[in-house]
C-alpha cells in the first residue's frame, strides 16, 4: 500500500497551529474607565446633602417639585414631581452619580424610573449651572434655562408619593 499524501489543506492547518502555539498571548484590549463608576465628592464640598426647589409655571396646574440628593460618595438621587389638587402626583426619579464641574455640577442617570438607561444617550447626563453659592439656599439654571431655588433639607427628609 502506498502512503497518502496529505491535502494541501491539512498541511496549511498543522502550520497555522504550529505558529499559533508560537505566537505571545494576544494583546488585550485595555479596558475603558466603568460609566458607572461614581467618584467621591471633594471633602465637605457644601453641595453635598437634600435640596428641595418648589415652583409654579404659567401654563401648569399646581406646583414643580425638584428634589437633588447629593450624597459625598458621587452618587445622587434626582426627583421631578408635579403635584395638583385632587390628582395623585407624577414624576420621574432617576439615581446616578453628581459631579462637581467649577460653577456647575453635573449628573449622570444610570436608572430612571427603576430601569437602567442608555448611558451613552446625552439626554441622561445634565448640567446645572450654580447662580448662588451653597448654604442654607442654592440657586441655580437648569439645563433647559428655567432658574431653581433650592433650601436644604434635613438629612431624613424624603420627597412624598
Amino acid at each position: 500500500m502506498l502512503p497518502t499524501r496529505p491535502s494541501m489543506a491539512v498541511v496549511a492547518m498543522g502550520a497555522i497551529a504550529l505558529l499559533a502555539g508560537c505566537a505571545g498571548p494576544a494583546e488585550q484590549k485595555r479596558a475603558s474607565p466603568d460609566d458607572t463608576a461614581c467618584v467621591p465628592a471633594a471633602q465637605a464640598d457644601p453641595l453635598v446633602g437634600k435640596w428641595l426647589s418648589v415652583r409654579r409655571e404659567s401654563g401648569v396646574s399646581g406646583e414643580l417639585k425638584t428634589f437633588f440628593d447629593l450624597r459625598a460618595d458621587g452618587t445622587m438621587s434626582y426627583t421631578e414631581q408635579l403635584t395638583r389638587p385632587k390628582r395623585p402626583p407624577q414624576g420621574l426619579a432617576e439615581t446616578g452619580c453628581w459631579r462637581r464641574d467649577g460653577d456647575a455640577f453635573v449628573l449622570r442617570t444610570l436608572e430612571s424610573n427603576g430601569s437602567p438607561v442608555d448611558t451613552k444617550d446625552p439626554i441622561y447626563q445634565n448640567r446645572y449651572q450654580l447662580t448662588g453659592k451653597a448654604g442654607e439656599r442654592l440657586s441655580l439654571r437648569s439645563p433647559d434655562g428655567v432658574k431653581l431655588d433650592a433650601r436644604r433639607m434635613p438629612p431624613d427628609y424624603r420627597l412624598a408619593w
